[in-house]
């Protein structure tokens, strides 16, 4: 898999860079997006949980596809500018849910005793 970055915009105002990039994948399926992410993080030099893939596309016929990703400064500017369906899928804040989840579920647990 060999990862280009095509185009590089700075984006100010919300705080990211925002880049488009192509993958070539010759004999393999389409990357995974958090093998993508990981390739971004690594080519940029930033942390892996401030990449965040808008999408993948693969070109019909050829082993190549194009995507759309977001590189924040902070992982609280992500939180709050994406939508959660695109959070999820780029597996950002997970960790953070799922205890808040448990400990809501404890202290139900605690006041119903």
């Amino acid at each position: 898999m060999e990862l280009e970055i095509t185009d590089k915009r700075e984006n100010p105002l919300l705080n990211r860079t925002e880049i488009r990039f192509r993958v070539k994948h010759e004999g393999e399926k389409t990357p995974e997006r958090e093998i993508v992410r990981e390739d971004i993080a690594r080519l940029l030099k930033v942390k892996k949980d401030l990449v965040v893939i808008d999408h993948i596309r693969p070109s019909f016929g050829i082993a190549v596809s194009s995507g759309y990703a977001k590189i924040y400064k902070s992982i609280e500017d992500a939180k709050r500018i994406e939508p959660s369906y695109i959070l999820k899928r780029n597996k950002i804040g997970e960790a953070t849910e799922e205890k808040e989840e448990e400990q809501r579920v404890e202290v139900e647990k605690d006041a119903g005793a």
